[in-house]
């Protein structure tokens, strides 16, 4: 059978092996996902907490990205069992779920994306595109083992309780978004304050003491570096937006001025 539906489980490096960079996609546009897919880039996420995607509009940008060798990361939009279930069933491997504040929201999420009985996710694969429509005989048996999980850390109390999620077993990374740490520690707006680009390179260096694969997403490309010395590997550097919009005030600023 074809691989075009192959399993594309994202390979988490360690703190010790090469980074890898992606770009945020916003648009929910199948055509903007496959043109960013095209450039190069080692992962995408496709963002549906502020995006406006759905599970149809993920589903075609997954469709659209298939071809080409990048990885596509799906960001649920919470913690809803039920969501997380159909993301799973059209095929996503690979999830950022937001605002994990706690080893027992952690454990919940693991258990929503996994099969009785490791989890409670419900069994209907069969007739979807995660099994190829069934033609993948052995999906129910390795999809647990194919999905790589990966737990956003926002606020100030996921911070404080980094230790405790990194322990779930089946939390396969972390990845912090230093807006809304900004957002928690009173300085909304504020992502590049010190004292949140502390909390995040501390929290990066935690992870990496513990051989557990980090992220971060920033635009700020000296941060990024910071981010990288201190163990992140898996770095957000643009989006579909900021390619675009940046772009095209720097464009139309040459010729206006």
């Amino acid at each position: 059978m074809s691989d075009f539906f192959a399993n594309k489980s994202l390979n988490l490096p360690s703190s010790s092996e090469a980074s890898l960079t992606g770009a945020w996609i916003n648009f929910a546009s199948p055509l903007v996902a496959e043109a960013i897919a095209a450039i190069g880039f080692d992962w995408l996420l496709i963002d549906a907490e502020h995006g406006p995607n759905d599970v149809p509009s993920v589903l075609a940008q997954l469709q659209a990205v298939a071809a080409y060798p990048v990885v596509p990361v799906v960001r649920v939009p919470n913690h809803d069992a039920s969501l997380i279930k159909r993301y799973l069933d059209i095929g996503a491997h690979n999830l950022l779920v937001p605002m994990v504040d706690s080893a027992v929201q952690a454990t919940a999420i693991v258990e929503a994306s996994r099969y009785p009985g490791a989890g409670i996710r419900g069994v209907g694969a069969g007739l979807a595109r995660a099994s190829s429509w069934s033609m993948r005989g052995d999906y129910l048996q390795t999809a647990n083992a194919s999905v790589r999980l990966i737990a956003q850390i926002e606020t100030e109390c996921g911070l404080e309780n980094l230790d405790a999620i990194m322990a779930v077993a089946g939390v396969d990374a972390v990845f912090f978004g230093p807006a809304d740490i900004a957002a928690s520690k009173g300085k909304l707006g504020k992502p590049s304050d010190p004292d949140v680009q502390e909390a995040v390179l501390h929290g990066i260096s935690k992870a990496a003491a513990r051989n557990m694969p980090s992220g971060v997403f920033s635009g700020d490309e000296e941060f990024v570096k910071h981010c990288e010395n201190a163990g992140a590997r898996l770095l957000g550097v643009t989006s579909d937006v900021n390619l675009l919009v940046t772009n095209g005030r720097r464009v139309l600023s040459q010729y206006k001025d």
